[in-house]
């Protein structure tokens, strides 16, 4: 199989069908062996039993129906788990993303491992969608080192190998750049065509500005220190207490050689405290280096990536 197109499907019936003919339309002129997984994400209208029907004419269709709505990221992991592909390239389902762009991206996937979509001419709300969207693709790029305009944009082409080696939770599907950054990939980006949704209703919201606020700090500790955590926890830690003995240090030398009173002081009561937190950052820190430890060695799971082997 050269190529796997994943569609993530919620609650599109309307959409579902004219997508189908979008893809068939530029895919079957590639010559390329192609299948198309369809991922229900816990519909409730019709998409399913359309989704079926259309499986019913075309084998190159699959379509993986999940129990609930589980959320994008699930959707697009159980594609992963079951594309055959070569070349595995993910789209909405809203008919934003154009197909017509897939080309494009098996171009340019040829001296990539990634590549991912720019949609420089959004067509969604300014406020309400673009510009959240401008701010979490600074904040992204600045803090994961990966440059990307648009992170947020689904249509994006990956290598076999570079997807499958990856596992996924939250929201962390718009982070894929990011997290595959670490096994040292090509990352390249290409402007894409961007249409308004015409048929069904958004399913974006501002809770999920929060989620991905979360996931961000979760991918820079993965990135930054998932095999060291007490060089994250360790130096906060240490910087706690010290503050903490230099007050207690200050306070004791005012109760012992100028006789103040020291008992009702809230600096006694910081000072105290900062010394807690980092010996329990600390703790955190070493718990951590245990639990990667046990995880590594009970999965046999090494540290680094291969990229290719020559001579035996």
């Amino acid at each position: 199989m050269t190529l796997s197109v994943i569609i993530p499907l919620f609650n599109e019936e309307e959409n579902a069908p004219i997508l189908y003919e979008k893809l068939k339309e530029n895919l079957d002129p590639l010559k390329k062996e192609y299948e198309i997984l369809f991922v229900d994400d816990g519909s409730t209208d019709n998409t399913l039993h359309i989704l079926e029907e259309i499986q019913a004419k075309d084998k190159r269709v699959i379509i993986l129906s999940l129990r609930r709505n589980f959320g994008q990221t699930a959707a697009f992991a159980a594609g992963f788990d079951f594309a055959r592909g070569d070349v595995i390239v993910t789209m909405d389902g809203d008919l934003q993303n154009d197909p017509a762009d897939i080309p494009k991206l098996l171009e340019l996937i040829k001296d990539n491992d990634l590549v991912s979509g720019w949609r420089k001419k959004r067509k969604d709300p300014f406020f309400s969608r673009r510009l959240p969207s401008l701010i979490a693709n600074w904040l992204i790029s600045n803090v994961t080192g990966v440059k990307l305009h648009d992170y947020g944009c689904s249509l994006k082409a990956y290598r076999r190998e570079v997807i499958k080696n990856l596992k996924l939770y939250g929201e962390m599907h718009r982070f894929i750049p990011a997290v595959a950054s670490w096994y040292g990939v090509r990352v390249a980006e290409v402007e894409v065509n961007h249409y308004p949704r015409l048929k069904g209703s958004t399913k974006y919201g501002i809770s999920r500005t929060i989620k991905v606020v979360l996931d961000l700090i979760t991918v820079k500790f993965l990135q930054s220190f998932s095999t060291k955590p007490i060089q994250f926890f360790g130096p906060v830690g240490i910087l706690s207490g010290f503050l903490g003995f230099l007050i207690s240090l200050y306070l004791s030398i005012d109760k012992i050689f100028f006789g103040k009173n020291i008992g009702g002081r809230p600096l006694l009561l910081l000072g105290a405290l900062l010394i807690i937190v980092g010996i329990q950052l600390i703790g955190m820190g070493l718990l951590g280096e245990m639990l990667v430890r046990v995880y590594h060695e009970s999965q046999r799971k090494p540290i680094y990536v291969i990229k290719k082997i020559l001579g035996s």
